[in-house]
């Protein structure tokens, strides 16, 4: 563990804490952790999750300008998509996977290739959903949370680790937390 790995945590956890109660502030934190992060695993020769998290670090802009912006001009509401909607979604982003996994593993130094090109897929499909406040982004989380643990406990990134342990439990507790938002907001916003 590193100095810069324990800041990255700290900011990554209150991005966490803050996104779980829908506040706007959540994606400043994201920005500057993602920013260590990135560093971070370039470092240890994570390639894809080096790119996520650069990826992350844009995606912290867009985040902001759409709680604050999106929407009505007031902000956006929270949504849930159709069934079909997250089958269409899972299995693209599994092929988008694969691909990519094959070209890491053959033409890169990059370890678990394919482990690493998943969880960086699925987090980009899952942070679009957090940015658009789809209900069920959590969910996501929780599958890549998990398989996230594995990836950088054998990396030796302990302290991730841990934190990707208590993500999963704040994922499924956002879950509840945005479901109960979603349903009393008024409006439903079904996409």
């Amino acid at each position: 563990m590193t100095l810069w790995e324990g800041v990255a945590v700290v900011l990554a956890l209150a991005y966490l804490l803050l996104a779980m109660r829908g506040s706007l502030w959540c994606w400043p934190a994201a920005f500057f952790s993602t920013l260590i992060y990135t560093l971070l695993f370039w470092e240890v020769s994570l390639l894809m999750e080096s790119v996520l998290n650069g990826y992350y670090l844009l995606m912290a802009l867009y985040g902001f300008w759409q709680w604050r912006f999106g929407g009505r001009g007031e902000g956006l509401n929270y949504q849930v998509w159709s069934a079909d909607r997250h089958l269409r979604v899972i299995g693209l982003t599994t092929l988008v996977a694969l691909g990519l996994g094959y070209v890491m593993d053959n033409y890169t130094h990059a370890d678990m290739a394919y482990l690493d090109s998943a969880t960086t897929c699925f987090a980009v499909v899952g942070t679009v959903m957090t940015a658009r406040k789809v209900v069920e982004n959590w969910l996501y989380w929780v599958v890549i949370d998990l398989v996230s643990i594995y990836l950088y406990i054998s990396k030796q990134l302990l302290l991730t680790s841990g934190l990707f342990v208590l993500y999963v439990g704040l994922a499924l507790a956002s879950y509840f937390t945005w479901r109960s938002a979603y349903r009393s907001q008024g409006e439903p916003a079904f996409a």
